[in-house]
């Protein structure tokens, strides 16, 4: 039995309001471009024939982050199973990226999803081992129900869309 992993991650995000488009190397640039509002910042893609439009400003100051209206980071993996991305820790400043504008674009290769937690360890074990110590999950919109009613987009972006690149 063949598991569609990226489809069952796909499943998982509709049920947290996140928007999940499939797309070759090709074409991610463009269809980045197509969801980025500006102004926009951004971690260098690690993926071969793929790179940021010419709007997003990557190594951004403090004062570009504050303001930006998007951040493109890529992602280690996803897990299928919750809709969570991880958000690894580098020396390009991903994290901060991914949580202070109000939309985030998540990119990750199709061969990066992964099925469940226990293979999300798996990866971490390994990020781990090459000395990669913290990540960044993001599940879905950013929501509390701290003060009662359930509300969506308090801390962190409050739209967040997913670039799966099938190709890789």
């Amino acid at each position: 039995m063949t598991v569609d992993t990226v489809g069952q991650f796909e499943r998982a995000l509709e049920g947290l309001e996140v928007g999940l488009e499939r797309v070759s190397a090709a074409d991610a640039g463009e269809r980045i471009e197509t969801i980025v509002e500006e102004p926009a910042v951004g971690a260098p893609l690690p993926f071969e024939g793929v790179s940021l439009p010419d709007a997003v400003t990557t190594e951004p100051t403090t004062a570009e982050l504050e303001v930006a209206r998007t951040g493109v980071t890529p992602v280690g993996f996803a897990i299928a199973e919750y809709g969570s991305v991880a958000v690894e820790s580098m020396a390009d400043g991903a994290e901060p990226i991914s949580l202070y504008p109000e939309r985030h674009v998540a990119v990750v290769a199709a061969s990066d999803v992964v099925p469940d937690l226990s293979a999300g360890f798996d990866r971490l074990a390994d990020g781990f081992d090459r000395g990669q110590d913290s990540v960044v999950f993001a599940t879905g919109r950013s929501a509390t129900a701290d003060m009662g009613d359930l509300v969506h987009g308090v801390h962190g972006p409050g739209e967040v869309s997913v670039i799966v690149l099938e190709d890789r």
